[in-house]
């Protein structure tokens, strides 16, 4: 009986967890559309791309490090939400600017 409930609490944990890692790709990988699309339309310049794309990078770095321990902290979950935030609202801005691709 004990057995079950270890395998069956085990099971439940890696849902969880895979859960909250598929998030974290997911929303990375929507942001990095939106700078292709953006290239692609011409709405973004290529050195507006190569800005965005680092932010991006830091944010990648930020899950990593805070992946690192084998525990994200509700802390670092709202600073990696924060950065992903901010990273956004850069896209939306370079996006609707006046420059265009040359």
């Amino acid at each position: 009986m004990q057995f079950k409930f270890l395998v069956a609490a085990a099971f439940l944990m890696a849902v969880v967890i895979g859960n909250t890692n598929a998030q974290v790709v997911r929303n990375g990988k929507t942001q990095h559309q939106r700078i292709k699309q953006g290239v692609k339309s011409g709405e973004l310049t290529r050195a507006e791309a190569i800005n965005l794309r680092k932010g991006q990078k830091d944010v990648r770095q930020d899950v990593k490090a805070a992946k690192a321990d084998g525990e994200v902290t509700r802390e670092e979950k709202n600073e990696i939400r924060q950065d992903r935030k901010v990273e956004s609202r850069k896209i939306a801005i370079k996006k609707h600017n006046s420059r265009v691709k040359e």
